[in-house]
């Protein structure tokens, strides 16, 4: 994508910054720790997305996985000023094209927005949720 880089070089991210858009803007991780983030950070594979000019981190994606059968999507979150130009679509587009070679059967997410953008990207909603169960937080 013309004028920014994704890039999965730990070492690039902005945890500062990242820890504050999710746990003051993004309403699945309201209040999340820094602790937590951080841990959650360091057992991940993280995508950062930058300017390419300034370097600045503009987006974030987070991937859970077993690099073998299962991934989930999470986290994902793109500046406010930096939305509306197609980078949380680039970021999953990034993460699927760094997936495929490991030959996952499924990657998963689960969001209450965005969903245009994640439906460009091949996902679809479950269709049989009922065979899909949970602990913890609904």
């Amino acid at each position: 994508m013309d004028g920014y880089e994704i890039s999965t070089d730990p070492d690039r991210l902005d945890n500062e910054r990242v820890h504050r858009w999710l746990s003051e803007d993004a309403y699945w991780a309201l209040g999340r720790s820094r602790e937590s983030h951080d841990r959650a950070v360091g057992s991940s594979l993280n995508f950062g997305a930058y300017d390419s000019a300034s370097g600045a981190q503009l987006g974030y994606a987070r991937i859970v996985t077993d690099l073998a059968t299962f991934a989930w999507l999470c986290d994902v979150y793109v500046d406010p000023g930096a939305r509306g130009k197609g980078l949380g679509g680039a970021l999953v587009e990034a993460v699927k094209a760094h997936l495929a070679p490991y030959g996952l059967r499924r990657i998963m997410l689960a969001t209450a927005d965005a969903h245009e953008v994640y439906a460009r990207a091949g996902f679809a909603p479950l269709a049989t949720v009922e065979k899909w169960m949970l602990f913890g937080e609904q």
